[in-house]
């Protein structure tokens, strides 16, 4: 599945669910992930925030989509981090 993964965390929390996240999908913005992930890989990755958030604070929105293909992005602006460059 393809995901994009949108938080709101604490300012002691943020450095925390940013490592976190980074280890399962791609930063695309500040607090804004992206990426396919599977289903064993997505409740493992929500296991572990809903581990570092508090909830009655924090958010976490997370948009599903079976692939990236139905989704159509837009950027205006500064894109911060083109995943379409790679060396």
């Amino acid at each position: 599945m393809y995901i994009i993964l949108v938080y709101d965390i604490g300012e002691k929390r943020v450095g925390k669910m940013l490592k976190l996240c980074r280890q399962y999908l791609n930063w695309i913005q500040n607090s804004v992930f992206e990426g396919e992930i599977t289903e064993v890989k997505y409740k493992e990755l929500l296991i572990k925030a809903k581990a570092i958030m508090k909830e009655y604070k924090d958010s976490l929105i997370v948009f599903k989509s079976r692939e990236e293909k139905w989704l159509e992005k837009e950027v205006i602006g500064q894109e911060k981090n083109d995943l379409d460059t790679f060396i």
